[in-house]
């Protein structure tokens, strides 16, 4: 199969670098847009030049584009898997109260995040995230996401869940996952960061999520 891992905010395609993902031919990205329906469409562009069916796996923010590229291609993603992440809904948005510099989402400053968040990155791993980020464009986070074709709720998903559980999600209200037909759940304890704290877990974990 193959399987294009999409990262989340402030992380390039190398944050997939330690996370061993066995029996599949893997696409790490970098996401390349200024605006959040150019990376869709990025994305996309990468899924049609592609003979064969095709997997996506969605890190934080990444899980909304990687919904986004599933509405926009349903014949041709098999499963979703959203590491920390679920389907944003249409017309919502990643996350539009993260702190803008100029036309950018720098990483902000660790004391914004919830501690749940923070659970397991120590100190080094602070500071090598810190230093290999890159600054989000703005609109990443702030623009609408547009969904069209009702053929996405037939997809296979998998929610990798690491800070939050089942349970706890269950009780959000999250409209868009509740009209998925088929869902799977494994919760990886963890932070929001699993490919740093827990690489070696995450990818067992993904690895299960494409066999379900």
């Amino acid at each position: 199969m193959d399987v294009i891992l999409i990262p989340g905010f402030w992380l390039d395609a190398s944050s997939w670098d330690d996370v061993p993902i066995v029996g599949h031919t893997l696409h790490p990205v970098t996401r390349m847009g200024e605006t959040l329906q150019e990376q869709i469409d990025d994305i996309v562009a990468r899924v049609d030049a592609i003979s064969g069916p095709v997997a996506l796996v969605g890190h934080s923010g990444g899980g909304n584009i990687a919904h986004a590229v599933a509405d926009a291609r349903p014949a041709r993603v098999t499963h979703v898997v959203y590491v920390d992440s679920w389907p944003g809904s249409n017309g919502g948005n990643i996350n539009d109260e993260l702190p803008v510099v100029g036309d950018v989402v720098p990483l902000p400053d660790w004391s914004i995040f919830d501690p749940r968040d923070l659970a397991d990155l120590s100190p080094e791993l602070r500071a090598e995230f810190r230093e290999r980020a890159l600054p989000e464009p703005k609109r990443i986070a702030s623009d609408p996401l547009a969904l069209h074709d009702e053929r996405r709720y037939g997809i296979p998903i998998t929610i990798i869940a690491c800070e939050f559980t089942e349970g706890e999600a269950s009780e959000w209200g999250l409209p868009e996952l509740d009209r998925m037909r088929d869902v799977s759940w494994i919760e990886l304890p963890t932070g929001h960061w699993p490919q740093f704290t827990k690489p070696v877990e995450l990818g067992a974990a993904i690895s299960v999520a494409l066999s379900i």
